[in-house]
């Protein structure tokens, strides 16, 4: 089917320059409203303060009043989640803490130690069992090195495809066997098996045996199967499937816009080595409590996480005149001492407080690298959180923006932080960045001085600058109304939650992300992900969304569960009054789907070239031959090509 659908595919994205065209017309519609209608007011709160509104939100919205609405996402204790709850309960890295993930699913690090019997194995069977598998593995592949760097004769082809054939038939025969067990017993009796039988069923059992296995562990089983080929993987996959199944099914939607708001601005990357350990923590316990709460609690807390330390090397910095650099108290400095680590100051200046612009000098990230000596991560075994080590601390007095720093050990940092957060640049930065992402990709001056000077007056309360924005007349006006374009992230779950897809497993969708350019808490540089249109905007970007739109649409995705007849019934709510519908295998059944689907999805507004490509395609021969052969789907193909239209990618 999608052979089939490329030129329409080609012909589609020609409409996207009208849609996305600097004065946001678009041609022969009527003339727009000067004021939003209580409506599109309801829209444009859920396309702004959610990942997209949900069938019947609109209502629900309207029904409590747009502004009391507002109010009760600004404040999400109230709003049970009882839904999302049990769909993470099953993700049990999700509950742990750094020290716990990294014993329970453990790095190379420890397999290492391990293998060189300076770290004993776990107790529990079932974990001594997983370590035993990761081991022998990690000693397999040490002798298989220093074998190659030994001249060797020929493998013999026929040695090799007999091993692995009798691999394969102990996969099945282990499978088979254990699926005879009553459930419970089967991840024991696998750990009790002897090891080239758990290396072959982990690595070569059928498809269709592996399905059945996993779908009878528990959760913490099914870990602990996929932890034999990988195990920080399945730490790094339930964090990103997380995040996928907050931002379709979490009714704080709010808070969750703001929590991904919150890990750009204060980005870490997942995977650098240890913070595929940290950033679980760093998300749970640092961005979302603080998502809106005094922008001085959340600023302290990414300071001191491991999570920010490891991934700016803060961790790392050592004062060039402390102890931990040789220098003895009483003593003059040594000449040339190295240690100083300057990527959290310059970053703590630059991108989390005052802005590229805000009047800093090369002297001050300087000085701020050397408050901040000393700010370091625990050794595992003590934990592996926060501390401060006074032996890594540089002394003496720091000058940091003209204001003299007394030297004070961790205190210094608290002052500087203090000092930052009350800074007018930081109010500035800090309102700019979320005026950006709620309302235009060049905000209003105006609007931005408005809640600049609330965060001042405020002392930095989220809350009350968001709730500025939000009552303020530019983030209502008809000049924004629909103008700002959709990250992936935000495109897949707004097209999740428009169409009522049931999500059974998220992963098709981290991995759609991963080909749109967004792979999840994997953005490198401490920049983040940008919401601006201009860095999503580009034919290859935009056809990975009409393929994800078709993918969904078309059941090719394992675990969604999309339905095109439950859109087709959410058109017909819709519209008002309604209307009767032919089937639409007829000609005339499919244009009128096309109308109804636009209802469902868009509100009915897609600009005549979107529209007019819609129905353009389902007239094509071949796309309308191959259709005919199913009457569902005519349904899906109009559902994905709505999805993957200009009008849809916005919000």
């Amino acid at each position: 089917m999608f052979r089939q659908l490329s030129a329409l595919i080609l012909l589609f994205l020609f409409s996207f320059p009208a849609a996305f065209a600097s004065d946001g017309k678009k041609p022969k519609n009527p003339a727009k409203p000067q004021v939003l209608t209580e409506h599109d007011r309801a829209l444009h709160a859920l396309e702004r303060l959610t990942f997209g509104p949900r069938p019947g939100d609109i209502e629900k919205v309207l029904s409590l009043g747009v502004d009391n609405w507002v109010e009760q996402q600004l404040n999400p204790v109230q709003l049970p989640n009882t839904n999302l709850d049990a769909r993470l309960a099953p993700y049990r890295t999700l509950r742990m803490q750094p020290k716990e993930l990294v014993q329970t699913f453990p790095n190379g690090q420890l397999i290492r130690e391990a293998a060189d019997k300076k770290r004993t194995l776990p107790s529990d069977p079932v974990q001594y069992g997983l370590w035993e598998v990761l081991v022998t593995k990690y000693n397999e592949q040490q002798q298989a090195n220093a074998a190659a760097a030994k001249p060797t004769p020929t493998p013999d082809d026929a040695a090799q495809k007999a091993a692995e054939q009798t691999a394969k038939d102990t996969a099945r025969n282990v499978a088979n066997m254990l699926l005879s067990l009553p459930k419970a017993e089967r991840m024991p009796t696998l750990m009790r098996m002897p090891m080239s039988d758990r290396r072959a069923l982990v690595q070569y059992v059928p498809g269709d045996l592996v399905g059945r296995l996993i779908s009878d562990f528990s959760p913490a089983e099914r870990e602990t199967y996929y932890s034999m080929n990988n195990p920080t993987g399945v730490v790094v996959s339930e964090l990103q499937q997380a995040k996928v199944l907050r931002a379709v099914y979490s009714e704080r939607q709010m808070e969750e816009v703001m929590t991904d708001f919150w890990f750009n601005h204060f980005n870490v990357f997942l995977n650098k080595d240890q913070d595929q350990y940290f950033v679980t923590t760093y998300e749970r316990d640092v961005i979302r409590p603080n998502a809106l709460g005094k922008f001085r609690d959340l600023l302290g807390a990414v300071a001191k996480n491991p999570a920010m330390l490891f991934y700016l090397d803060n961790w790392l910095s050592i004062g060039p005149n402390s102890q931990a650099s040789g220098v003895k108290p009483g003593q003059p400095p040594k000449p040339g001492a190295r240690g100083l680590n300057e990527n959290y100051g310059r970053e703590l200046m630059e991108l989390h407080t005052l802005g590229v612009d805000g009047g800093y000098t090369q002297n001050d990230v300087t000085q701020v690298a050397r408050v901040f000596t000393g700010w370091t991560i625990q050794p595992l075994d003590q934990g592996w959180g926060f501390m401060f080590d006074p032996k890594r601390h540089d002394p003496g007095p720091k000058v940091v923006l003209g204001k003299s720093i007394p030297e004070n050990g961790i205190n210094e940092g608290m002052q500087v932080l203090d000092m930052l957060c009350k800074n007018p640049a930081t109010a500035k930065f800090i309102s700019t960045k979320l005026a950006r992402r709620f309302v235009a990709d060049d905000p209003p001056p105006a609007l931005v001085n408005q809640m600049a000077k609330k965060f001042l007056d405020s002392d930095g309360d989220i809350k009350e600058v968001l709730r500025t924005m939000f009552r303020a007349k530019e983030f209502w006006s008809v000049a924004v109304y629909r103008k700002k374009v959709k990250t992936p992230l935000e495109f897949v779950a707004s097209a999740i939650r428009a169409t009522g897809t049931q999500v059974q497993n998220p992963m098709p969708i981290v991995q759609a992300l991963n080909k749109m350019g967004m792979p999840l808490y994997q953005m490198q540089p401490p920049t983040g992900y940008s919401t601006k249109a201009e860095t999503w905007m580009n034919s290859d970007a935009l056809l990975e969304r009409l393929n994800f739109s078709v993918s969904l649409t078309g059941g090719s995705m394992g675990g969604i569960n999309f339905d095109p007849l439950r859109v087709l019934a959410l058109g017909l709510l819709a519209r008002a009054p309604k209307e009767d519908v032919v089937p639409v295998n007829t000609n005339g059944g499919t244009n009128a789907a096309v109308t109804l689907v636009e209802d469902a999805l868009v509100g009915g507004t897609l600009s005549p070239n979107s529209d007019a490509a819609i129905r353009k395609s389902l007239e094509d021969p071949l796309v309308a031959g191959h259709l005919l052969d199913d009457p569902a789907k005519p349904l899906a193909t109009i559902i994905g090509l709505t999805l993957g239209s200009p009008e849809f990618q916005l919000r």
